[in-house]
């Protein structure tokens, strides 16, 4: 009978072949998993700048705090490396079961440096570690290289635009999840790791299972009440794709590369339009009741929310079976879509070119080979943040979420503010989408309370319906000591400062935290009785700075301090 485990950190020297395990901090039932982990990890060296593909740069991996237990949304891994992208250190949650696999192999994390002669994989069974030669890989898309590894109870793999050196190559895991637009793949590569498997037969044992049991059903309750995950429009029927028709009746849909907010030819082309013409099925990660990946009767992956706003509205072209076409081949490549997509959309408005079918899929192809049109299309790229393409909501559309993606550690990402609820959604209360007026404090509070939720392995959806309380239950539960929501928040705004503090060292000084000069000179569409000017300057800049003053920059080693070294 498995017992119960006591999770340890994994040291992994490529370069060596050398490994060594080291007990987890006690904080870990404090919360202290996931990203607040992973960041800790990768700021371990913190006294010099670090190159993205330095052999000594770390990368590591990092399971939640509740990853094992058997909760919704919680088996999220967190992944922290340099990120050529950006140039600081960077962390991309990734769904499916890598989390859960840990736990029960009694990892909470693997940090690894060096660089391998040849490609390798990192293969985690239980006590059982060890690295295998991986070249026969190469040149295989992602489903193949799934297929081809040994069973195991998880993966991430990354591509062959990795090994290519695609400036947007990710990594997936379990098939379905990729980690976005900002190089892991690339990072990846640079230590010949193509790939981590796990599989752990331990036991995640909870001090008080009822009140496991409780917070679960709490969870469970708020997530089946939560229109935008389990409604007949949300989620768990249409993927996070269903947002599309949000942001294009919020005259906020990012349409001809940036140049309008609105595309007239949505509806074909919409979350679902896709599913009733591809017959779509849902695929959701373990344990969880929201099904937001959606796979075609062929087993293609469906465009995502941003994937699928970008490879139509954003490139102009209105044509479903493209959209589904360059999803799938960006998935199987390991390519970002939406960084793909975005790049394109640059290259073709420098040129004066139109974006059709043809000019996409040899666009993606080339993108893929990392060739010279390639890097040419990539270099093409000028609206972004922080090196990272924005992503599907124009800023201009909603005042919040535009402070939001310029002050992102990572790069613009839509989720880490919260402000796509009280905005977008309107709930739990509807904001003026049009001021900065109180935005500062929501996007901190936002960003406070994913980043608790993130180092418990949660997922940044179930943030539309599960709160810091019900965390906070669940891991008193689990840890049987009390933990309150505001230690969770405190946490989350000690993992944002560590994350900004490393930022600043690796030379993103304050004016990285700003969005493109376009979107505060030309305005968006207007229509339907709604105006989109471009954004007020003056207005961003007052509510940058009181964002950083509620951070208490200006003494920036000060959050450093209380926060932790493992």
């Amino acid at each position: 009978m498995p017992q119960s485990i006591a999770p340890a950190i994994l040291h992994v020297d490529l370069a060596t072949a050398g490994m060594r395990r080291v007990a987890a901090s006690p904080r870990l039932s404090r919360g202290e998993g996931g990203r607040a982990l992973s960041t800790a990890l990768c700021d371990a060296d913190s006294a010099r700048r670090v190159a993205w593909d330095d052999a000594d740069a770390p990368l590591c991996l990092a399971a939640g705090a509740l990853a094992g237990c058997d909760l919704p949304g919680c088996g999220h891994v967190s992944l922290t490396f340099f990120s050529p992208r950006t140039g600081g250190a960077v962390t991309a949650s990734l769904g499916g079961g890598l989390g859960h696999a840990l736990a029960r192999a009694g990892i909470a994390a693997v940090v690894v440096v060096g660089r391998a002669p040849q490609p390798v994989g990192l293969v985690i069974e239980d006590g059982d570690v060890r690295l295998v030669p991986a070249g026969e890989l190469a040149g295989l898309a992602t489903p193949a290289r799934f297929d081809a590894l040994a069973p195991c109870d998880a993966a991430l793999v990354t591509g062959p635009a990795a090994r290519a050196g695609a400036a947007f190559a990710t990594a997936v895991v379990d098939r379905w999840h990729d980690a976005g637009p900002t190089g892991v793949g690339l990072a990846l590569a640079a230590k010949n790791l193509a790939y981590v498997a796990v599989s752990g037969t331990g036991r995640v044992a909870a001090a008080d299972p009822e009140g496991l049991e409780r917070a679960r059903a709490a969870m469970e309750r708020l997530v089946a009440a939560a229109p935008a995950l389990a409604g007949p429009c949300g989620f768990a029927r249409h993927g996070t794709a269903a947002l599309v028709d949000l942001t294009h009746g919020r005259r906020m849909q990012p349409t001809d590369d940036f140049r309008a907010t609105y595309f007239p030819q949505t509806a074909p082309v919409n979350a679902p339009a896709l599913g009733k013409r591809f017959a779509a099925r849902g695929v959701a990660c373990p344990g969880c009741s929201v099904p937001c990946r959606r796979v075609d009767a062929a087993g293609r992956l469906l465009p995502d929310m941003d994937a699928l706003s970008h490879l139509t509205a954003l490139l102009g072209l209105a044509d479903a079976e493209l959209a589904v076409f360059a999803r799938q081949y960006c998935l199987e490549q390991g390519l970002d879509p939406a960084g793909a997509a975005a790049s394109l959309a640059a290259w073709a408005t420098a040129r004066g070119k139109t974006p059709g079918v043809g000019l996409v899929r040899e666009g993606l192809a080339a993108l893929a080979a990392g060739d010279a049109w390639g890097r040419e299309i990539e270099a093409a790229l000028s609206l972004a943040v922080k090196g990272v393409p924005l992503p599907a909501f124009d800023p201009r559309g909603a005042y919040g979420l535009a402070l939001s993606l310029a002050v992102g550690t990572g790069g613009p990402d839509p989720w880490r503010g919260g402000c796509l609820a009280h905005e977008l959604l309107r709930k739990p209360v509807a904001t003026d989408r049009f001021t900065f007026e109180g935005k500062a404090r929501a996007v901190v509070l936002g960003e406070n309370a994913l980043a608790a939720a993130q180092s418990l392995g949660g997922c940044a959806y179930l943030s539309l319906a599960v709160t810091l309380e019900e965390w906070a239950l669940a891991l008193s539960a689990a840890a049987g000591a009390p933990v309150a929501a505001g230690d969770l928040a405190a946490l989350g705004a000690r993992v944002v400062c560590r994350e900004r503090a490393q930022n600043l060292r690796q030379g993103l000084g304050p004016d990285a935290d700003d969005l493109p000069a376009w979107f505060f000179s030309a305005p968006g569409t207007a229509g339907e009785g709604v105006a989109v000017p471009p954004l007020p300057r003056a207005a961003f800049l007052a509510a940058r700075d009181k964002y950083r003053r509620l951070r208490g920059e200006g003494e920036i080693a000060a959050p450093r301090e209380a926060a932790w070294t493992p």
